[in-house]
């Protein structure tokens, strides 16, 4: 991918200078990029949120899922992984090939604090666009759970998503209790008996 690529200025040029990356879903369990270090981290003024219908990985157009995106307002625990200098260009060209499929995101370089030091780092990161027509805004958790329960794309299911993201949050000691609810209502969708 071109490093100077601006799809309608979704793209962050301060990027280039930047050597970390803010994960708050897929990103935290399957990166798929070179990394020296990886920490816990809190961005400020975005939270973590099934907002976006994901119509390619997790979902078709006909049965989109839901997948997660950086919403306005509150804050989102998640991780920082620091990229080295070297490997800088690579990771960044393979990332906005993944999260830019659509532009639905929006790059973003915000300061997060590191947990374990306090320590203030930029970070590039994706947050929706409210304006795309793949932005699901605020559902309830019953509407969430439908889509999860149906979405299944080019990377499996939206259910299976949201259960990775949430066995990867607790694994470092975050509890997400919505994204656990709507776990709990898709399975029971999926679950339920189907009617003649």
């Amino acid at each position: 991918m071109n490093l100077d690529y601006h799809k309608d200025a979704k793209l962050a040029p301060e990027a280039r200078d930047c050597r970390h990356i803010f994960a708050y879903g897929s990103l935290i369990w399957n990166p798929g990029f070179a990394f020296v270090e990886r920490s816990i981290a809190k961005l400020a003024g975005f939270h973590r949120s099934l907002c976006v219908y994901s119509n390619h990985y997790r979902g078709t157009p006909e049965k989109p899922g839901l997948v997660l995106g950086l919403d306005t307002g509150g804050s989102c625990r998640g991780v920082v992984y620091r990229v080295a200098d070297q490997e800088w260009h690579a990771v960044l060209a393979y990332v906005r090939k993944r999260e830019l499929i659509s532009d639905v995101y929006r790059e973003a370089v915000r300061d997060v604090s590191i947990a374990s030091t306090g320590a203030r780092v930029s970070s590039l990161t994706y947050v929706v666009d409210k304006q795309h027509s793949q932005y699901a805004g605020k559902l309830d958790v019953d509407d969430i759970a439908k889509f999860v329960a149906q979405g299944h794309g080019v990377s499996g299911a939206s259910r299976d998503y949201v259960e990775k993201t949430l066995m990867a949050l607790k694994d470092m000691g975050l509890e997400e209790k919505k994204l656990q609810s709507v776990l709990d209502k898709s399975d029971q969708q999926l679950n339920a008996p189907i009617k003649p």
